[in-house]
């Protein structure tokens, strides 16, 4: 027999996972050899919650428990095999996310915001904001039932997914389909730059922008691999214009502007993180160019009060041009909304014009 060097034993600690040989079973407790730290007892609710797992255990199996107690009162130390488990699941969670390992999970039920699912028998979240930009949910107007209806699709679905994000104290499981998308995003992105332009189509519109497809060169379609095969890319990337690159003039509801389906150019104005943004207004003349031609400061000019904001009143000058009549002119908001209305036409001093701002100060004119 090898001889034990008790020098070199480890105390055990409460909350260690340890490995333990069955020596002993009878109908409520399960006996552990633990070695050199001596015998450990799996008893009580700690059976009862584990009692599924043990029964097909036999003399000789080895299994992980956790220390819940370094000694009880016959001297063993008391284990837990449902907490063990539940660590383990924890510690392989943590090693797959670092790793940055694809899960496969089923979806069992949604809310408005994502999915839900399981992990190691652990609840797990898909948040919306985190599907892939093809599951993303393009409800116009950002409608809670909507965007429900459109969830419900997936139930009982499987979907390949990342860890995003981990909290054990708090049991909390974030996943994420879009980094898988990010990452193959990035290496396409590598052929494209800030400032070329694309040709593509609308294809989702929201609240806050538009979703814009727009197909890869033919080179970058297929990539040769070592064994001489071709291994095909998906034929398009997605990006986004935000509401603010649509247009030059002030948009509330994209729509407005852009239809699904609708073919346009686009010029790409950021690449980062594995995503594209892109620009509507950048192809169109900037209408402030000239607007020094046309207004002058000092000038009085006509333009119609269209929204009101703690800042003061957007006035539109043309289509295009809007100025702001600053709360300071006004006193309070109160005051200001009693004095203008909104659709309602008003003579305007110019005080500032900024062309490389898009900034025009205005005053109101008395009457």
């Amino acid at each position: 027999m090898e001889e034990i060097d008790y020098n070199t034993i480890k105390p055990p600690r409460i909350g260690e996972i340890i490995e333990g040989e069955i020596i002993g079973q009878d109908r409520a407790s399960v006996f552990l050899d633990l070695g050199p730290i001596g015998t450990g007892i799996i008893y009580g609710r700690e059976f009862l919650d584990a009692k599924d797992k043990l029964k097909d255990l036999e003399i000789g199996d080895k299994i992980f428990a956790k220390i819940v107690d370094l000694e009880n009162e016959n001297g063993y130390i008391e284990l837990s095999v449902a907490a063990a488990g539940k660590e383990i699941s924890w510690e392989t969670l943590r090693q797959k996310k670092e790793q940055g390992e694809i899960i496969k999970v089923k979806i069992l039920k949604v809310n408005k915001g994502g999915l839900m699912t399981e992990i190691s028998n652990l609840p797990a979240f898909l948040p919306v904001s985190q599907l892939s930009s093809e599951n993303y949910p393009r409800v116009e107007g950002g409608e809670t039932s909507q965007i429900l209806w459109h969830l419900q699709k997936f139930i009982n679905k499987e979907m390949d997914v990342r860890i995003l994000s981990l909290d054990q104290r708090s049991e909390q499981i974030i996943l994420s389909e879009k980094l898988i998308e990010v990452d193959k995003t990035k290496e396409i992105l590598k052929n494209y730059k800030v400032g070329d332009i694309v040709q593509g189509e609308i294809s989702g519109i929201t609240d806050f922008g538009a979703f814009f497809r727009f197909p890869l060169p033919v080179e970058i379609t297929k990539v040769k691999k070592k064994e001489d095969k071709e291994e095909f890319r998906p034929e398009f990337i997605e990006g986004l214009i935000h509401i603010s690159e649509l247009d030059w003039k002030i948009i509330e509801d994209p729509a407005e502007v852009v239809k699904v389906g609708e073919k346009v150019k686009a010029k790409i104005v950021d690449i980062s993180g594995g995503r594209v943004s892109l620009s509507l207004k950048a192809l169109k003349k900037d209408p402030w160019e000239s607007i020094e031609k046309k207004y002058k400061k000092g000038g009085v000019i006509s333009g119609k009060v269209n929204k009101f904001n703690p800042f003061g009143a957007f006035v539109q000058i043309n289509p295009k041009i809007q100025g702001l009549c600053h709360i300071s002119e006004f006193g309070s908001q109160k005051n200001m909304q009693e004095v203008l209305q909104i659709g309602k036409k008003y003579n305007f001093k110019i005080l500032l014009i900024e062309p490389k701002e898009h900034r025009m100060t205005l005053k109101l004119e008395k009457e």
